[in-house]
């Protein structure tokens, strides 16, 4: 469980993310939650210096739907990094643990496959309200924690640019 503010970030340790472009992949179910993290991540891309324009988000229905939009977005936009955001929430069946496996294994599948890299940004609580405090909430927001982690990535992704254009 996470102890501390997710929201919290020192620039100075984060390449400038000006010469990216980003992917948002968002599930629409849970959308109070869903929604939130997006807000965080893309007002973090910006805080790092990301271009609005070079910020694109799709939804998708549901988050075992993240990997095909994951997949479909790294074919056709030439993003630099993508955060699939979607949120499980406990339940009285074994649905949950299905979709939290599926994700997961789906994500990491991208990961191995592609050369973009895929930043898993689902939460997948024991209750709504573990979730509120994740985006947005008391322990800040893990749209924030995940777009520096694409920032992050997306600079090692393109390792083969200048030092000056990835912020190192």
């Amino acid at each position: 469980m996470a102890t501390t503010n997710l929201s919290i970030y020192d620039k100075a340790t984060i390449p400038n993310a000006k010469n990216f472009r980003f992917g948002i992949v968002v599930s629409e179910w849970n959308p109070e939650i869903t929604q939130n993290l997006k807000k965080g991540a893309i007002e973090t891309f910006l805080d790092c210096g990301a271009i609005q324009k070079n910020i694109v988000s799709w939804d998708v229905p549901g988050s075992f739907e993240l990997i095909y939009g994951c997949k479909k977005m790294i074919q056709s936009q030439k993003v630099d990094a993508i955060i699939a955001i979607g949120n499980v929430i406990q339940g009285e069946t074994k649905h949950f643990d299905f979709v939290c496996e599926g994700v997961t294994q789906g994500i990491v599948d991208l990961n191995i496959k592609f050369d973009i890299p895929v930043i898993f940004c689902v939460l997948t609580d024991n209750t709504k309200q573990q979730s509120m405090d994740r985006s947005g909430g008391k322990l800040g927001n893990k749209g924030t924690e995940c777009a520096v982690a694409a920032i992050k990535m997306a600079a090692i992704k393109n390792l083969n640019r200048t030092s000056e254009n990835i912020g190192f």
